[in-house]
């Protein structure tokens, strides 16, 4: 079991930028892919992006592609999302996650360990 926890959300107003931080336990960090999650109030948890176990490879949402991204350290045990360019419509729980899938996919039931999620909120 990893244990997850994420933090660096907040508010910030639109164009701004934040970056999130996922830190996790246990020693196995390096062999799972993560993925990055968003749910709005009345919406369903939405895939942000990706990474692969080593970091060489990322893959993200089209809503997020060239505004966000995704990387890791695994000597820290900690996955990051950079969010620059925000817009009102990223205010969600952001949630990180892992999944033993070598090739990260946009689906949350692929996914197994979960944190307890970082608000964000974007004011116009």
């Amino acid at each position: 079991q990893v244990r997850l926890v994420e933090s660096g959300g907040g508010l910030v107003q639109a164009g701004g930028s934040l970056r999130l931080s996922c830190a996790a336990s246990g020693r196995t960090f390096s062999t799972y892919a993560m993925g990055w999650f968003r749910q709005a109030p009345g919406k369903e948890r939405e895939f942000v992006g990706a990474i692969t176990m080593s970091g060489a490879n990322t893959y993200y949402a089209d809503s997020v592609k060239g505004r966000f991204t995704i990387s890791r350290d695994n000597a820290k045990n900690t996955v990051y999302l950079q969010m620059n360019s925000l817009k009102p419509e990223d205010t969600a729980v952001y949630y990180c996650a892992t999944t033993y899938r070598t090739i990260p996919t946009a689906r949350p039931g692929d996914y197994a360990n979960w944190g307890q999620g970082t608000q964000v909120t974007v004011s116009s």
